[in-house]
């Protein structure tokens, strides 16, 4: 089966930590998400992945290589200008051939039930299917509503707060089939949300929404819900597949006298010096350095990034290879270099 991972964004929301790493490297757990996208796709028989790249295309392709380390054969898109989340999937139509295909964000966290939403699809015989979940804030998001078959009948994307017509909001987890292509125009910046969604529910072609309530769900797409999801794995509430969530890599190095309190993550070749004390959750990435007498709470930091001595960092989010100034003291942030 093919598969296509949405990844040409800048994902502006999350800078500057996002001005260095693309958004497809955004790392969860100390795994770059995209990883963890192509382990989930395998579990569900997805073989041949594209990736769509702009930004930063070729940081994405060394980390991700031909895919064969994640049990895939992947196929990169580069997109000089951007396409849209549409467009860039026409970019791509003969990849799929006349095979239904799946498409997912790269900002997506989620253990929904790939075989049950392609299941329904097939059941309802339609053209597109939308994975669905129940959120309390649905603003950002679109909003689903359905008929009792499960065809989708209302859909506003982002509604103004208090204006929704449900609490059913899109994943970005799509199922299509072939005959997608016909709705969207080649060569140009079209967007699903915007412009291909409502277009099928006005014109009543077979467009169904998949209820998942009860899945996990995170769009890591902005700081809270990056924290969240990121947490979440620590402390095992979702579970991905291929991806040490509460560990202590054995290639890292912890002082005698350093503290760990609750769910963390220490990855390969961190080095925590005599002191530190480490407050869960928390993910102290690969190459890390913690100087004596720091305090880390609710803080996560990215790959070869340095915590000064003595600093003092409370629900932070540090970039990678940024260095905190000895004896900071960082409450709620988002700290990264910009260039």
């Amino acid at each position: 089966m093919k598969a296509m991972i949405l990844a040409g964004g800048l994902s502006t929301r999350l800078y500057p930590l996002t001005k260095q790493v693309p958004k497809p490297l955004v790392p969860v757990a100390g795994v770059p998400n995209a990883v963890n996208l192509l382990h989930y796709l395998h579990a569900y028989g997805f073989n041949e992945v594209a990736i769509n790249v702009h930004y930063l295309a070729d940081a994405i392709v060394e980390e991700l290589g031909d895919g064969a380390q994640f049990g895939v054969r992947l196929h990169y898109s580069h997109e000089p200008e951007l396409l849209g989340s549409a467009g860039g999937v026409k970019k791509v139509e003969r990849f799929f051939g006349d095979e239904p295909f799946l498409v997912i964000g790269c900002d997506e966290v989620t253990d929904m039930r790939l075989d049950r939403l392609i299941a329904f699809h097939h059941e309802r015989e339609a053209l597109a299917t939308i994975g669905l979940v129940e959120c309390e804030q649905v603003d950002q998001y679109g909003v689903v509503v359905l008929d009792e078959r499960g065809k989708i009948v209302g859909f506003q994307e982002k509604p103004a707060k208090g204006t929704e017509r449900s609490k059913l909001v899109n994943t970005g987890v799509y199922f299509f089939s072939p005959q997608i292509f016909q709705h969207i125009p080649s060569g140009e910046f079209y967007d699903f949300g915007k412009q291909v969604f409502p277009a099928l529910q006005s014109a009543g072609e077979p467009f169904f929404g998949f209820d998942a309530r009860g899945a996990y769900w995170a769009d890591i797409g902005t700081p809270d819900e990056y924290r969240r999801a990121s947490f979440d794995v620590l402390r095992g509430v979702i579970r991905i597949p291929q991806t040490r969530a509460n560990d202590v890599d054995p290639s890292a190095v912890l002082a005698s006298g350093v503290q760990v309190e609750g769910p963390v993550r220490i990855g390969a070749g961190a080095h925590v010096a005599e002191g530190v004390s480490i407050v869960g959750p928390s993910v102290i990435d690969d190459g890390v350095r913690v100087e004596a007498g720091a305090r880390l709470e609710r803080t996560i930091c990215w790959r070869r990034s340095t915590i000064g001595a003595r600093a003092a960092l409370r629900d932070v989010i540090v970039g990678t290879e940024y260095a905190v100034v000895c004896e900071s003291v960082l409450d709620g942030v988002l700290v990264a270099r910009e260039n």
